[in-house]
């Protein structure tokens, strides 16, 4: 049997594509149905890693990873054939089904669709093959004209699958009739013709307000109006673009945690701390500058893409100082990943691959870059644990490890005396007074066991998450916008 695909437009992004795609897989599979999320293509520095088939490790990007779980599925490269991390404004690292690909890294941007289209068709062939649904999210607006001939992700997935379409907007800026117009009225006829409904998402207030907006819609098109979702500030989603909007960045009720995340231009995996946002009582912050870590009890020093790049902007904005105040008079700070390379002593690049720099200082440890890329899965225990972060230990901890740095104490650093306390062997490591942690493993406030040892409380669970949103389809949708062939 061949799936039926079902595929999330957008008219910009961040309308919703993503949420909705999410939503919608947990929909499908609490029909009983066999579903897949797929997305063709990707661009962030949010990526999850994931089994496969060769029985090694890839990299996906974080949206569909957690699509394959709302989709109760197990997350495989072929949901997305094709991730772009940004290394710089005109530059990305491609990662194609799974793993890094240096040609195409190096490739013009528009010569690329040539060499990755089979290989994502074939990655859509084979789910359709495995599944009752595949649920397809595209990426930006499927009628950026501009791209239109080198498009692989949007409407030529769209005309390979025979997807019935839906096309989401963001009624909360303005705008939202001319954008679906708009983009409907620059589509090819027989693009159009896979368009089969408008959802309103991000909307507030009283629904009847809309007409005759949504006949007069449906006049000039002959698309309805399928859906209207209401406003949902904390759906409790990670966000997979940018930060997490600081309207949603706390728990109501009296703070006792108050957690600052290092922002820097290049920073990667931000969504694994969207856990600390469903948990009361703590309240997390972007920091950018020193005001905005002022009565911070934590300070995370996230992963980045770009670590020596990060470092310089981390240094310019001042950050480095008052880092190092912070730990000084025994306040909490975490380093995950490069935030891990940061806070060593110096960062050594015989490579090329991210670039030398003097590191934080606040743990004895020496960084060194290798070209070849650490991606696997990870399940450890943590050892002795000190000091502020003493809750974790001997906690059992699963995660993912996406790093070219390998991170040591240097000999000499030993020989004087800078001890450094290794909480597990090569992947993490405390100060000697306790307060600063590193560790090389990413997800671990994804991890119930880390979460109940820090806080004693339970957590609104991404499952729980999940089916409130399905929920939420059933309630918001036509039933004939959902019901397949």
């Amino acid at each position: 049997m061949t799936a039926q695909c079902i595929m999330v437009l957008g008219t910009t992004s961040g309308a919703g594509k993503s949420w909705l795609t999410t939503a919608l897989c947990r929909w499908y599979a609490n029909q009983g149905l066999r579903v897949a999320p797929f997305k063709a293509q990707n661009m962030s520095n949010n990526a999850r890693v994931v089994a496969n088939a060769e029985g090694g490790f890839g990299e996906i990007g974080s949206a569909q990873y957690f699509q394959a779980l709302a989709a109760r599925a197990e997350p495989d490269v072929r949901m997305n054939p094709l991730l772009l991390k940004p290394e710089a404004d005109t530059r990305s690292q491609v990662v194609l089904m799974g793993h890094v690909d240096a040609e195409l890294s190096a490739m013009p941007w528009r010569g690329r669709s040539l060499k990755v289209w089979p290989h994502i068709a074939e990655a859509l062939d084979a789910l359709r093959a495995a599944n009752d649904v595949v649920v397809i999210e595209g990426a930006g607006s499927p009628a950026e004209i501009n791209l239109h001939d080198s498009d692989v992700v949007n409407m030529r997935v769209a005309l390979h699958s025979n997807a019935r379409c839906l096309l989401v907007t963001d009624i909360d800026r303005g705008g939202a009739f001319a954008h679906l117009y708009g983009t409907w009225a620059l589509l090819p006829d027989n693009e159009r013709a896979l368009l089969k409904g408008f959802v309103l998402n991000k909307f507030r207030g009283d629904a009847s307000l809309l007409a005759p907006a949504p006949r007069m819609l449906l006049e000039k098109t002959g698309v309805p109006v399928v859906a209207t979702i209401p406003m949902q500030w904390n759906h409790g989603l990670p966000e997979e673009d940018g930060v997490f909007d600081d309207r949603s960045h706390g728990s109501a009720g009296a703070v006792h945690t108050r957690v600052a995340v290092i922002a820097y231009p290049r920073i990667s995996n931000l969504d694994e701390f969207q856990p600390l946002k469903n948990v009361h009582g703590v309240r997390l912050q972007w920091a950018r500058s020193p005001a905005d870590v002022e009565g911070a009890d934590w300070i995370i020093l996230p992963g980045s893409k770009a670590t020596a790049a990060d470092l310089a902007w981390l240094r310019a904005q001042g950050l480095d100082a008052a880092i190092a105040a912070h730990a000084a008079r025994g306040g909490m700070v975490l380093g995950v990943c490069g935030g891990l390379q940061m806070l060593g002593e110096a960062l050594i690049d015989t490579e090329g691959v991210d670039g030398n720099a003097a590191g934080l200082g606040l743990l004895p440890l020496v960084t060194s870059f290798e070209a070849r890329k650490t991606v696997r899965l990870t399940e450890t225990q943590l050892g002795e644990v000190r000091g502020a972060w003493s809750r974790l230990a001997g906690v059992p901890l699963r995660g993912y490890e996406i790093h070219h740095g390998q991170t040591a104490q240097h000999p000499a650093m030993a020989e004087a005396g800078d001890k450094v306390h290794e909480v597990v062997p090569g992947l993490a490591w405390q100060n000697a007074k306790g307060n600063v942690l590193g560790l090389y493993l990413h997800g671990m406030f994804e991890d119930a066991n880390v979460l109940e040892a820090l806080f004693g409380t339970d957590v609104l669970t991404l499952d729980a998450v999940f089916e409130r949103m399905a929920q939420g389809i059933g309630q918001w949708f036509d039933p004939a916008a959902l019901a397949l062939d």
